[in-house]
């Protein structure tokens, strides 16, 4: 993406004239044209490589991909294999651990028909929303990403007339206008743990960035396409009282015990209940 856009910037620069202030103007109309353009071009060209939520693959399809690879990798796909049946890929947008957890929580409230479990995060979205009302939020800045998420996990449960299939959670996962609206719902969510308990995150943030809390959310939580970190994922996981486990595909080995799968479980410091 980035030598792409240089090439333009020097297209564009040889095109200016000896006056500074046209200099100014061309390159402020190219920033504000051109370059959008192009990275609208460049996402709708990806979105055809790859949707926000692919389609499930067996693990051979990934060793198949790191045949002639690293024979660490190797081993530590095949450990992969013995513990999951399948792989789901999603798109690298900044937002893929937002959508990833989105669609592995709706499927498993579709698969489990966990009523319990929707009534108790059900109320812990209500005490999000809480949380936001009193940190100064305008209702108007979140409802819309909340009671969008709330339908979909309503959906996700059989029985009414709004209830959807597997394939439809699929294609809504995959529609735009939904799932950005759920990573926005999982981003006020974060930002609004990650404020009100701002004493526990704030070292954390430091040794990320020299930004304050408030700045941190407002710059690498809320806007989309901003890449998420342990800290984004404790907050979440914190916020709605969800365990989360990441699985770390590396090149490390243990030179004691050979070579292990990696992994880190974000457990909820206080499971809230109704």
């Amino acid at each position: 993406m980035q030598p792409q856009e240089e090439l333009v910037v020097d297209a564009e620069m040889d095109c200016v004239t000896s006056n500074p202030a046209d200099s100014v103007d061309d390159w402020a109309n190219f920033r504000d044209g051109d370059i959008m353009q192009q990275q609208t071009d460049i996402r709708a060209k990806e979105a055809e490589k790859m949707p926000f939520i692919g389609d499930k693959e067996p693990l051979s399809t990934l060793a198949a991909e790191y045949e002639s690879g690293s024979p660490i990798l190797l081993e530590k796909i095949k450990i992969l294999g013995e513990q999951y049946a399948a792989i789901r890929r999603t798109r690298g947008d900044g937002n893929c651990f937002f959508r990833s957890f989105m669609f592995s929580y709706l499927e498993h409230i579709l698969e489990s028909q966990d009523k319990a479990e929707v009534d108790r995060i059900t109320a812990n979205v209500e005490e999000c929303k809480k949380t936001l009302q009193r940190l100064g939020y305008a209702d108007f800045t979140f409802e819309d990403f909340f009671t969008l998420f709330l339908e979909q996990l309503e959906s996700v449960l059989q029985g009414s007339e709004t209830s959807i299939s597997h394939d439809e959670l699929v294609k809504r996962s995959r529609d735009q206008s939904i799932s950005d609206y759920v990573v926005m719902f999982f981003r006020f969510v974060t930002s609004g743990e990650i404020r009100r308990r701002s004493d526990f995150f704030e070292p954390f943030i430091m040794g990320l960035t020299n930004s304050s809390v408030e700045q941190f959310c407002k710059t690498s939580v809320e806007p989309m396409g901003e890449e998420s970190d342990h800290v984004h994922i404790t907050a979440l996981s914190d916020a709605l009282g969800v365990p989360i486990r990441v699985v770390y595909l590396d090149r490390s080995s243990c030179d004691t015990s050979g070579v292990i799968l990696n992994h880190h479980d974000f457990i909820p410091a206080v499971i809230k209940v109704p």
